[in-house]
């Protein structure tokens, strides 16, 4: 008697909530230090350009598509073209207390029946660096994208060569996932591109060591850290995972 051949069950990858999420709109995101609205160049252009163009800034630009501009009316131009654009999606971040321009960002590779999306195209002028309000404004995009518009994953892709990119990313709580060799052609150079993610699944976690981190409690008078946020996320991962 010849025996039926025994076949493996064959998995298909676990079942999923289908329903597209919700694509970004040009909304305004409050924070304590910043806020995230739309980019509005005839409102934004002259902070961006003063603060972002010029001999000394000039490193700012280096692992962007494009820049610098070498003069008000080609960075005008440009920006009109950042915000006539659906995806990616530009947005302006403006400090608080004064009101002005500081930096943007952008949600890109919009992909709502698949629930991916990414941050990109950021700039942040030296006012904005390094400061509680550029940690808030990512803060404030990636809530929005996970609470708000339903996302499942959340990308960061980067230059691999550029270290403080790839820093910021862990820093905020995304994954290294890997590096795309020779993925684009930028300024006429190779660039290959680094690979970060975060899910809708690790969002809740994310979201106590960002609100932890960003609490005015977590500062000293002198606007100092007390914790940082990478420790925050370890602890928080560490309390999770206690029995």
């Amino acid at each position: 008697m010849i025996s039926k051949p025994q076949f493996e069950p064959v998995s298909l990858g676990d079942l999923v909530d289908a329903t597209p999420a919700t694509p970004p709109q040009r909304t305004t995101l409050n924070g304590r230090v910043v806020r995230v609205v739309p980019l509005d160049p005839s409102a934004h252009a002259g902070s961006l350009f003063e603060s972002s163009c010029g001999e000394e800034n000039e490193g700012l630009w280096r692992y962007l598509f494009e820049g610098p501009f070498s003069s008000r009316t080609a960075f005008d131009i440009h920006l009109k073209q950042k915000a006539d654009s659906q995806d990616p999606l530009f947005f302006t971040i403006l400090d608080q207390p004064s009101g002005d321009a500081v930096g943007y960002a952008a949600y890109m590779r919009i992909e709502p029946t698949h629930r991916v999306i990414e941050v990109g195209s950021i700039l942040y002028t030296p006012r904005l660096q390094r400061t509680i309000g550029a940690t808030e404004a990512m803060y404030l995009m990636a809530r929005h994208v996970f609470e708000d518009l339903r996302y499942r994953r959340y990308e960061w892709k980067c230059n691999a060569l550029n270290a403080p990119s790839r820093s910021a990313a862990l820093r905020l709580g995304f994954t290294f996932e890997g590096i795309f060799r020779q993925h684009m052609i930028i300024k006429g150079r190779n660039r290959d591109t680094a690979w970060f993610s975060m899910l809708d699944s690790e969002w809740p976690k994310r979201k106590v060591a960002f609100e932890r981190w960003l609490d005015p409690s977590n500062f000293d008078a002198n606007g100092q850290q007390k914790v940082s946020l990478s420790a925050m996320h370890r602890e928080v991962e560490r309390q999770v995972s206690q029995p």
